[in-house]
């Protein structure tokens, strides 16, 4: 038949069981704190990515402005070549 578990025995598996759990909450904490601090870091590379973009949007609506502004430019020299060379022509 199977032995009696003493008293001392009993503690001893307790205490033995309570130190494995112990050192697995230990493991999880350090786990959570290298989790903590992989999340930190990536909320860092996002602000950093939002700040990134919030430049290169400013830039690209620069960009558009300017090419705007460029285009009315051109077709405003191609009217007044045009409107210059048909006035030369009426007045000759």
């Amino acid at each position: 038949m199977g032995k009696m578990m003493t008293e001392q025995d009993f503690q001893q598996a307790v205490l033995s069981q309570l130190q494995r759990i112990e050192d697995d909450v230990d493991n999880l904490k350090q786990d959570v704190s290298g989790l903590k601090k992989d999340v930190d870091g990536l909320k860092q590379d996002v602000d950093a990515l939002k700040q990134e973009l919030t430049l290169t949007n400013v830039r690209v609506d620069t960009y558009q402005k300017a090419s705007g502004q460029v285009v009315n430019l051109a077709f405003g020299l191609i009217v007044t070549a045009t409107a210059t060379i048909i006035a030369s022509t009426i007045l000759r």
